[in-house]
């Protein structure tokens, strides 16, 4: 049980990372265009955390085996 805790762990702040990162582009591509519109900016925010969380299921996460 402590492998899933610890890879829950790592793919949490992976997809944390990943949804402040998308923010940030979103808000800056937006501001380039004078439209931010906030539903745009959770919306592609949220999917990328979403997509992160995904791949890290399907390609498994190489900060987990650091260490070991």
């Amino acid at each position: 049980m402590k492998d899933w805790k610890k890879w829950a762990k790592c793919a949490g702040i992976r997809a944390v990372k990943t949804v402040a990162q998308t923010a940030v582009a979103t808000i800056g591509t937006a501001t380039v265009l004078n439209q931010v519109d906030a539903k745009l900016v959770v919306s592609a925010s949220v999917l990328a955390g979403i997509l992160s969380l995904l791949t890290s299921v399907a390609t498994g996460l190489p900060e987990c085996s650091e260490g070991e």
